[in-house]
């Protein structure tokens, strides 16, 4: 694969809706491992990247949790659907060019055929995990339903149909998250010290 030094020994493919907390339980797992081990991927970086550059706008607020990004949400989407229908793997491609990490941490898959091309790339490392929050919660958290967005494929994609490795419930009455990211933590720290055992 182009510009990959070496391939990892774990990956992480996190999904779950718009508020579910992905980012927060992702950067969560790279600050516990460190990003000497650890790198978070996202399949929304190369996207919006494209997507800016082709539409003459500003990818640091693209990039950004604010409203900007909000208006132009469901035409990214369906310009991302139509790169995807010619090319479904072209977004992990360009998110996992030149990272180099032992474990690596992709936090927004949204659709069936980013889980396939992690699978069939990766088939011994590939882990997925799936955040889940009460809608109460993200409505809490600042979501509320917008049609074109929440009711598409690239909200719904993953909603059935898929065995999670892991499910972690992101909510103020589950169980703390460290005790639920424990045995995902430990699988990553047996990955980090094998890589090391095959660089001596």
């Amino acid at each position: 694969m182009e510009d990959r030094v070496s391939e990892p020994e774990l990956v992480l493919v996190f999904s779950g809706k718009r508020k579910s907390g992905k980012d927060y339980v992702t950067d969560r797992i790279q600050e516990r491992l460190g990003s000497d081990v650890c790198c978070v991927l996202r399949l929304s970086g190369p996207l919006k990247q494209q997507y800016a550059q082709e539409h003459g706008l500003d990818l640091d607020q693209l990039l950004g949790p604010g409203l900007y990004k909000e208006q132009y949400r469901a035409d990214m989407i369906c310009w991302g659907e139509t790169q995807r229908r010619q090319d479904p793997g072209f977004f992990c491609r360009l998110a996992t060019r030149g990272a180099q990490q032992p474990v690596w941490v992709v936090s927004d898959a949204r659709r069936l055929s980013d889980l396939q091309w992690f699978w069939s790339e990766f088939p011994r490392q590939t882990r997925t995990v799936r955040v889940q929050s009460s809608e109460e919660t993200r409505k809490q958290r600042g979501w509320s339903f917008t049609a074109g967005v929440d009711d598409v494929e690239s909200e719904r994609g993953l909603d059935s149909g898929v065995e999670f490795d892991w499910i972690i419930i992101n909510e103020a009455n589950a169980p703390s998250l460290d005790e639920q990211l424990q045995p995902i933590l430990r699988l990553a720290e047996k990955a980090a010290s094998s890589s090391l055992i095959h660089q001596t």
